[in-house]
């Protein structure tokens, strides 16, 4: 006998849209919220095409050289060889063609002075996007050093296990990063102890000049205002963010560099072959409008325009240097045991 079944008293068609009915539901990740300010995605696809167009973006690399070089020639003020150092954000390579340079500050006493790649036994250098991050592997540098290039999912989310690296480099990629403090606290745990962590990173009142312009421009022609030029790190907030990720020994200061350009056009131009194009998410779709450029253009020229009929552009970097803590590091003393009074060195009266 077969056993009895029940039938629900629907049709059938009724039945199949009742099954098909789905609810979703916003669960919040474990951990404190993360501000999404970044399109990490439009990022990659813009450095991804800036690549694709080889000998135009090495073109534009002036910036990240030149940045590169300085950050390099810091390294060379620590007395210690290196047997495995990160270069996070990588871009195409531009530490690594850095540190295979001649020494800037040789040794009088040496006939041959080395390159800083002689003190580094393995450099690996990481970033999101392959195609500029392979850019450059043809070129003779690459025989200069013991490079590996490694491919993230996202230079938010460090791959590599505690205590791995001697050094952590980092030169202009930290600036589109939405959680800072979470990416400073990896790089502090990749680190073995007492080793430094060094970058360079766009900040402040850079591109101060194309903000403003720019606003202006939208005001006047659009009656709004519209994001065009990335917020950007204060070197002020720098220090506490190291602090709080466990970095001791802390130096942070900051330098501009202005880059003269023909027009505006010309500027924005470079950004773009430089994969340095606004990525803000939110931003508004398509490029900017050709009545709102023209009207830049003229706003630009008004307020910051050289003499000689040229533009100039700001770009202030944020140098940074912070230490792993370790059981051998140089510490304070205690506070209250200094032997020399500060008013027998500077002079003056008393002190209250």
């Amino acid at each position: 006998m077969r056993p009895a079944t029940l039938k629900p008293f629907l049709p059938q068609s009724a039945i199949r849209r009742r099954i098909l009915i789905r609810r979703n539901y916003a669960v919040q990740a474990p951990g404190n919220p993360t501000l999404q300010v970044f399109d990490r995605h439009a990022k990659y696809l813009q450095k991804e095409r800036a690549a694709a167009s080889v000998e135009r973006c090495r073109q534009v690399d002036y910036l990240k050289d030149e940045v590169a070089i300085r950050l390099t020639e810091r390294l060379l003020d620590i007395n210690r060889t290196f047997n495995h150092v990160l270069d996070l954000g990588a871009n195409s390579c531009n530490i690594a063609r850095a540190i295979t340079l001649p020494d800037p500050d040789p040794d009088p006493s040496k006939t041959t002075p080395h390159p800083l790649s002689s003190r580094i036994a393995h450099l690996t250098a990481a970033d999101s996007s392959r195609a500029m991050l392979y850019r450059d592997a043809d070129l003779p540098f690459n025989q200069e050093i013991n490079l590996t290039r490694e491919v993230l999912d996202d230079e938010e989310r460090l791959p590599f296990e505690g205590n791995t690296f001697d050094a952590v480099l980092s030169s202009l990629s930290m600036h589109w990063i939405n959680d800072l403090p979470s990416v400073l606290a990896q790089i502090n745990h990749v680190l073995k102890p007492d080793a430094p962590f060094m970058a360079a990173m766009f900040g402040g009142d850079t591109l101060f000049e194309l903000r403003t312009s720019l606003q202006l421009a939208d005001q006047e022609r659009r009656g709004g205002v519209s994001p065009h030029v990335s917020p950007l790190a204060d070197v002020r907030d720098m220090g506490g963010l190291l602090q709080k990720a466990g970095f001791k020994m802390l130096t942070v200061d900051v330098d501009d560099i202005i880059v003269d350009f023909p027009d505006t056009f010309a500027l924005m131009q470079d950004l773009q072959a430089m994969g340095e194009s606004n990525a803000i998410l939110g931003r508004e779709a398509g490029p900017i409008k050709k009545d709102v450029l023209l009207a830049n253009e003229g706003i630009y020229r008004e307020l910051h325009g050289n003499e000689d009929g040229t533009i100039p552009a700001t770009f202030r970097m944020i140098y940074m240097i912070g230490w792993k803590e370790g059981p051998n590091q140089s510490q304070p003393l205690p506070r209250g045991s200094g032997q020399v009074n500060i008013k027998d060195i500077l002079g003056g009266g008393e002190v209250k």
